[in-house]
């Protein structure tokens, strides 16, 4: 019996990943319209990031017991196979619902509760089938290729971000409505929804039908060869506390990074808007103008750029001898991408800070889990590890999310301004990339 995890083709590494391009699809669907869902059925500005606190919140629960009870798990099926399927199962439910908030005859009250449960339960779905692809890197992989594997993922993921984004704009030009009555979803948004539902079944069906995870003894025998290791490195001077230093470094980085994406998501729509199409975010009726539906649909391209942005960025952060030099120069880009958007009144040459905003969102997807799977390799619990890690994901969105509202009355209610303090939050991020442990000084 093998006692180290053996080198995978590329073709392993792709099929144990590639479901991730569904998720994705889901995910970005989420992101690109949420904000434009609520304002739509009646939100106020002021009010749109506490929609986002939902999001966040639900992976912080779901994803460490998805990591917790999927490290106890063998079944036919696999280890994290199972979580993957259902969490996938129930978010094509709830992306045939949430996009139809508006036409079940409710109150604006009643429509937003519905839309709200709707998004927790997509949400708490979406975290459910994510997890697990992370999870099977670190069980299936060794440490030599987890740069290689993520990278992969990172790859696959803005793919998936890539073909979410342009839905809604796709279908408007293939004719499909993008205005609505006031209070009702577009039908071109919820033609995205159900699009992205089916190739995100689809792509999860793939995975379980290529990928085979190891057995309980096999796994068994990986453990005890890294446990050895790591033994031997504290023998030799090595820290017992690496794991968790590791861990909690990435995470100062990992907050600050990503408040800076929950104000994009939030206030790109009004920020856009109001600079690039000439909407009057004053107008208590603006989120039904043609004007600003079109700026919601052009949100979903600038989106697209910065998937390509960080596709791209993808192939070349393997290239670099030091993970913490690309991490840190990939936020410094991405910062001065978010710093450049209120200053664009064109909305084609938006097109170049997204398009920078992308380099740092290729780093976040690869970087924080090649150094703590790493700084974990050996554990018997590294999905529950895991599940805890995307505690840092999720927490400074809630606390972001809930200054929001009271950030943006402060900047003169002026949505470019929360684009520019996301740039300034990228680039304090990049700062403490400094401080992470990296005894091994990993390759990207």
């Amino acid at each position: 019996m093998l006692k180290t995890k053996p080198n995978l083709s590329f073709t392993k590494l792709w099929n144990i990943s590639f479901g991730f391009f569904g998720v994705q699809i889901a995910y970005a669907l989420q992101s690109a319209n949420i904000s434009r869902i609520f304002a739509t059925l009646g939100a106020d500005p002021h009010d749109l990031s506490y929609f986002w606190i939902l999001p966040p919140l639900m992976g912080m629960v779901v994803q460490p017991l998805v990591g917790f009870f999927s490290d106890k798990t063998w079944t036919r099926f696999g280890r994290r196979i199972p979580y993957l399927f259902v969490g996938a199962a129930v978010a094509v439910l709830v992306m045939c619902l949430l996009p139809n908030a508006g036409n079940l005859q409710f109150t604006i009250m009643s429509a937003m509760t519905f839309g709200l449960l709707s998004l927790m339960f997509l949400d708490t779905s979406i975290n459910m089938a994510m997890q697990p692809f992370k999870m099977m890197v670190g069980d299936m992989v060794n440490e030599s290729q987890k740069a290689k594997a993520y990278s992969i993922q990172s790859f696959l993921c803005n793919a998936g971000s890539l073909a979410g984004y342009v839905f809604p704009f796709l279908f408007t030009a293939f004719g499909i409505a993008s205005v609505a009555a006031p209070g009702i979803i577009p039908d071109s948004v919820k033609w995205s929804f159900y699009v992205g539902a089916a190739i995100l079944i689809l792509c999860v069906l793939y995975t379980m039908a290529n990928v085979k995870e190891y057995p309980p003894e096999q796994m068994a025998a990986f453990q005890q060869a890294a446990q050895a290791e790591h033994k031997a490195e504290v023998a030799a001077g090595g820290s017992k506390n690496k794991a968790l230093n590791v861990f909690l470094q990435v995470g100062v980085v990992q907050f600050f990074c990503w408040a800076a994406f929950m104000y994009m998501w939030t206030y790109t729509n009004g920020s856009i808007a109001d600079t690039a199409f000439g909407v009057d975010m004053t107008d208590p009726n603006h989120a039904a103008t043609k004007a600003y539906q079109s700026a919601g649909d052009w949100v979903g391209i600038l989106f697209a750029v910065q998937a390509i942005g960080s596709v791209l960025w993808a192939l070349m952060l393997p290239r670099f001898n030091n993970i913490k030099v690309a991490y840190a120069l990939s936020l410094v880009i991405g910062g001065i991408g978010f710093a450049m958007v209120p200053y664009c009144q064109n909305q084609y040459l938006l097109f170049v800070p997204y398009f920078l905003i992308g380099f740092a969102w290729a780093a976040m997807l690869a970087m924080p889990f090649t150094l703590v799977t790493n700084a974990l390799e050996g554990s018997k619990y590294m999905g529950t590890f895991l599940g805890l890690f995307n505690c840092t994901i999720c927490i400074p969105q809630i606390v972001a999310a809930l200054l929001g509202g009271v950030l943006l009355k402060a900047m003169g209610d002026f949505q470019g301004n929360m684009l520019l303090l996301a740039g300034i939050l990228l680039i304090v991020g990049a700062v403490c990339v400094a401080f992470i442990t990296d005894s091994k000084k990993a390759k990207a």
